[in-house]
């Protein structure tokens, strides 16, 4: 999820630790509690500091041992200990039980998304996206928002309204999941275009009722589509390329680091006057007609890498950061 998102979260289980009798009773039970839990809701992301370093090395490792079941308990350990630090008389057995739920909670979150997590590492270091809920969903975010409201203006008590908030979200969690697994059974036999070795992909949009379809052929093809309303549109066709320089430029770390991340690559080269223009676009995220999270190589004709960026941007931005000079 978003930033944002994870935040109010994080207050959402504040506010729901009001049902431990050890947080509610306690003069800094609250407080400590809420300190722990927003803490706990947002520290897997902390891997975010990684851009500074490079933003390879930031999109290789997003969500990735950070979101871990190491890191979970980690992450949990250390925020428990910094808070019962200063609140020494708050039971730390219950600040971290709540704090490590606000963990659990965040990384079971991103499962959701179509970027996914490395959840289950050190098991596996495969990518886990579940596709069901989309990065920023209104209707978390704005349910979280009216039961903040409704504590902090006294309206409700949090042990009333939180409880509600959780099982109202559970409920929605659980639709959401049964919408994605009957559409992508049914998707298949209302595409004209289908073919048995066609393989579909749905995709959340921030609308409850809009999926975007990724079409994924055998023969290198991409089908960029969406389904609105119970109506499928298809808006673009992506032919993967075949070249030397696409896979040379797989030994180059930016690109090492897109393709860790996606199952959806898709290679195009362009032959320039000194060389080669390798890109690779991630075919889940288009946005106004273009392909915005891609890699991009500038090699010269004996496959030296000239020039490099992976990352989000515009053709346009993309075009003057790469600009080269006159050889």
């Amino acid at each position: 999820m978003d930033t944002g998102t994870h935040f109010v979260f994080g207050l959402g289980l504040g506010g729901l630790a009001m049902i431990d009798p050890a947080i509610s009773s306690h003069a800094y039970g609250p407080v400590a509690v809420l300190i722990g839990t927003v803490a706990g809701s947002n520290a897997p992301d902390l891997d975010g500091l990684l851009r500074f370093k490079s933003n390879a090395d930031y999109i290789k490792n997003h969500r990735g041992l950070s979101h871990s079941f190491p890191a979970i308990v980690g992450w949990a350990a250390l925020i428990t200990t910094a808070v019962s630090l200063v609140f020494r008389s708050v039971p730390w057995v219950h600040i971290g039980l709540w704090v490590l739920l606000a963990v659990i909670v965040h990384v079971f979150a991103d499962l959701f998304n179509s970027y996914g997590t490395q959840a289950f590492r050190p098991v596996s270091k495969q990518w886990v996206a579940w596709n069901i809920i989309h990065i920023f969903d209104p209707f978390i975010f704005s349910t979280h928002l009216i039961a903040i409201l409704l504590w902090v203006s006294g309206i409700a008590a949090p042990q009333v309204v939180f409880p509600v908030l959780y099982i109202l979200l559970g409920i929605y969690y659980g639709w959401r999941t049964l919408v994605h697994r009957r559409l992508t059974r049914s998707i298949p036999a209302k595409d004209p275009g289908f073919r048995d070795d066609d393989k579909y992909t749905l995709l959340p949009t921030i609308s409850l009722y809009r999926w975007n379809i990724v079409r994924t052929s055998a023969d290198c093809t991409f089908g960029i589509g969406e389904w609105d309303h119970g109506r499928m549109k298809w808006h673009d066709v992506l032919k993967c390329d075949e070249h030397p320089a696409l896979e040379a430029s797989k030994q180059h770390q930016d690109v090492q680091a897109f393709l860790s991340v996606t199952a959806f690559p898709c290679g195009h080269v362009k032959t320039q006057s000194w060389g080669y223009e390798v890109r690779w676009v991630d075919v889940r995220y288009r946005y106004r007609r273009q392909y915005p999270f891609v890699a991009v190589v500038l090699m010269d004709l004996s496959y030296k890498p000239l020039q490099s960026y992976v990352g989000w941007l515009s053709d346009e931005r993309l075009e003057k950061r790469l600009r080269m000079n006159t050889y």
